[in-house]
């Protein structure tokens, strides 16, 4: 799938995901720094979905990104959201979440999650909020690593 917003567009193209930018703009985010290539490389290949923010004005070049793991009806998980520094303050961010949430395989997830340390306000906008029962969820964290 793929929507246009002025000189910019996102795609669901797996084929278009540039995957060395993806990694370089990973390595610069807290959640992600310490990953490994092969980790982010197989997350995002292993993710139901992928989308990639493209500058038409640029030769196609990708300027984010985001992927979503999901079973597309129970349960969904949206992570590495990402706009390169160079492209923020543009309405992207707001654009590309708008586009996840429009997909048809993200629009009906009864369970639709994410983390943030410092983005709430933008996810609020598009319908998350807090987890209402809290005590009903356990997270399991891996070894580092592993």
């Amino acid at each position: 799938m793929q929507w246009v917003n002025g000189a910019f567009a996102v795609d669901t193209d797996r084929n278009r995901i540039d995957f060395e930018r993806v990694y370089a703009y990973l390595k610069t985010t807290y959640w992600a720094a310490d990953r490994t290539y092969e980790e982010i490389r197989r997350a995002w290949e292993q993710s139901q979905l992928a989308f990639g923010v493209y500058a038409s004005g640029l030769d196609g070049l990708q300027v984010g990104c985001a992927r979503v793991v999901t079973d597309t009806r129970t349960f969904g998980w949206l992570a590495d959201v990402f706009v390169d520094p160079d492209f923020r303050g543009q309405g992207l961010g707001k654009f590309l979440v708008q586009c996840v949430v429009d997909h048809p395989d993200c629009r009906d997830i009864r369970l639709f999650m994410l983390g943030t340390r410092d983005a709430h306000g933008l996810y609020e906008r598009y319908g998350w909020e807090p987890p209402k029962y809290v005590e009903r969820f356990m997270i399991r964290y891996g070894q580092p690593g592993s």
